[in-house]
């Protein structure tokens, strides 16, 4: 992990199976280090999506980075990036998908969310906004 001034702190998982509840508890641990218990549970959630829509269509090291924005208006900024530089597409899905709804998911709970390149591949981000 690199904590810098308190506001941001990131992570690099392998590209495996375990990922994905890593990625969960050190996202949880760290909101609540910062006293942002509130937001653990849907931040873990969006993470756990973007993470396993990582796992599963790309190879490589898995980021995640969290900033703490206390300007205004007060955000949470969370990216998961990865090797791939395709964007990831948000779906339809049907009623008996198995998948396919992760990006819906993602933008119905975030303030807003999109996705970047990068120099190795691309990015893929959403605001919640914090307490208080």
């Amino acid at each position: 992990m690199i904590d810098t001034e308190g506001d941001r702190a990131e992570w690099t998982f392998p590209a495996e199976p375990g990922a994905v509840r890593t990625a969960r508890s050190v996202v949880r641990e760290q909101l609540r280090g910062w006293g942002l218990g509130d937001l653990d549970d849907i931040t873990a959630l969006l993470v756990s999506e973007l993470v396993t829509n990582s796992l599963r269509h790309a190879t490589g090291p898995i980021g995640v980075r969290l900033v703490r924005a206390p300007g205004l208006p007060r955000t949470l900024l969370v990216e998961v990036s990865d090797p791939l530089p395709d964007p990831p597409r948000e779906r339809v899905a049907r009623p008996d998908d198995e998948s396919g709804r992760g990006l819906q998911l993602v933008a119905c709970s975030s303030r807003r969310w999109g996705t970047r390149p990068g120099d190795t591949g691309k990015t893929v981000w959403f605001e919640l906004a914090l307490p208080g």
